[in-house]
Order: C-alpha cells, then structure tokens, then sequence
C-alpha cells in the first residue's frame, strides 16, 4: 500500500498524515460504519450531538449523517484532512470540522451527547511493545484525552470507543473512577472480531471494573514475559504489531 509509512512510530506525527491526506481520498480503519451501526443504534439517537476524534478521511461521518445522524462535529490534528473533508461535506448542514488535539478540546464542559472515536486510541499507542504496560509518555497523552472526553461529555452521555483492542486490555485504560463513567462492550466481526466500547456518563463502575482499577492501583508485580497476542487482517501494519 502506498501509504505505509518506513516506520509505525510515524503514525503519531501530523506531518505525515498532512502528507497522506493530500492524494488519500479515503481510508476506514476496522471496516465501515455499517459493521457496528447495529451496535450504535442502541446508545445513540439520531437527533443528540455526535462529536467525532480523529474523523480523518473515513466515510464514517457522511455515512453516519446519511443515517439520519444531523448534528456531527469532526476533529483532527491534519489541517490537510480537515480542509478537505468540510470541502467534501460542504453541503451537509449540521456537519462541522476543526483542527483541533484531542488532549485539548476547545468546547465547553458538557457540550455533547456522544463522543465516538475509531481506532484513533489505537494509533497513539502504535510504539507500545506490550499490552500488559502502557509507557509513561503514552499513559499520560491517553489519560488527557479521555479526561477531555469525560469533560466534553454531557451528564449521561456516552463515549463511544471502536477498536481492535480487547476488553482484557483495554478496559485497563477506561477503568478509571476519576472519568465518571461506566464500561459496556460488545464485538463485531469483519474478517477479524473488533470491539465498541460504551462508557456513560454519570454511572459508576461496575464491580468487576472497580476491582480491574484497584489491582492495577495496587499490582507492582512484573508483567509476564510471554504475551499471547492475536494477528489483525487490516491492510494497515501498525495493527497488527500491538495488542493495546
């Protein structure tokens, strides 16, 4: 694929998505909005405000909004992506785009419904090299944006979270009292078994995750040293190389 960068860690730079978004006409990681539109449609209305993070040059958004989803804001860090998607969707009232970082959301406290991102977590995280330890540096920009997305969120509102990574690991970054919410996921296939998560505002942990956030408050233990990890049929490498 011509759009494989030399290296996974180039996947956190906008230089190369700026780069990328020029030629790219469209890309949608871990399939199509109608893979897990079943799913959306038990957490999501048609008229409540839909905030999307990295939106890039999915067809996620139009196809959402052909759904009858009409009240759409998109961001990303590619000032490239962003001009040309709200070109493309010029004619879509009730669709907004902004360059904008996720760690640093420029909307008041409580302004949306719903806040959904797919696969973007994922590409923050492409230079872990375990599941079972998130680097510093990494934990830190995962911890901002989901405390921007908890900010973000209106009382009851949902964070719709669309990934290949499973509960055993990702819940390990949601499960955190201080965002207020609580977890739910279910799966999808597309050749491969992906995973929506749902957190909600304004409801607590379950017990299982309360027990999940204090173990890892509390576990100074070593990581294994074997890890099983599974293979991820998405064209896209970076994917395929962690487990996050």
């Amino acid at each position: 694929m011509d759009y494989l960068p030399d290296d996974n860690s180039r996947y956190k730079d906008v230089e190369y998505w700026d780069e990328r978004y020029k030629t790219e006409q469209c890309y949608d990681w871990l399939g199509s909005f109608s893979n897990f539109k079943h799913l959306l449609e038990k957490y999501v209305k048609k008229d409540e405000s839909i905030l999307i993070l990295g939106c890039g040059n999915s067809s996620m958004s139009g196809d959402m909004y052909s759904a009858g989803y009409r009240s759409i804001t998109n961001i990303d860090y590619s000032s490239v992506c962003i001009g040309t998607m709200s070109a493309r969707y010029s004619d879509c009232p009730g669709m907004t785009w902004h360059q904008m970082d996720v760690r640093q959301l420029c909307f008041p406290d409580a302004s949306f419904d719903v806040i959904l991102e797919k696969a973007t977590l994922d590409a923050i995280m492409v230079e872990e090299k375990t599941p079972w330890e998130v680097s510093p540096k990494t934990a830190s920009f995962i911890h901002q944006a989901l405390t921007e997305v908890s900010r973000c969120l209106k009382p009851g509102g949902r964070f719709v979270s669309v990934t290949f990574a499973q509960p055993f690991f990702r819940k390990r970054l949601y499960a955190r009292t201080e965002y207020n919410w609580s977890i739910k996921h279910h799966s999808y296939v597309e050749g491969f078994e992906y995973f929506v998560y749902i957190m909600t505002k304004g409801e607590e942990l379950s017990l299982e995750d309360a027990a999940l956030e204090r173990k890892l408050l509390e576990d100074t233990k070593s990581p294994p040293t074997t890890i099983v990890t599974t293979q991820n049929e998405d064209t896209e490498d970076f994917l395929c190389n962690i487990d996050l």
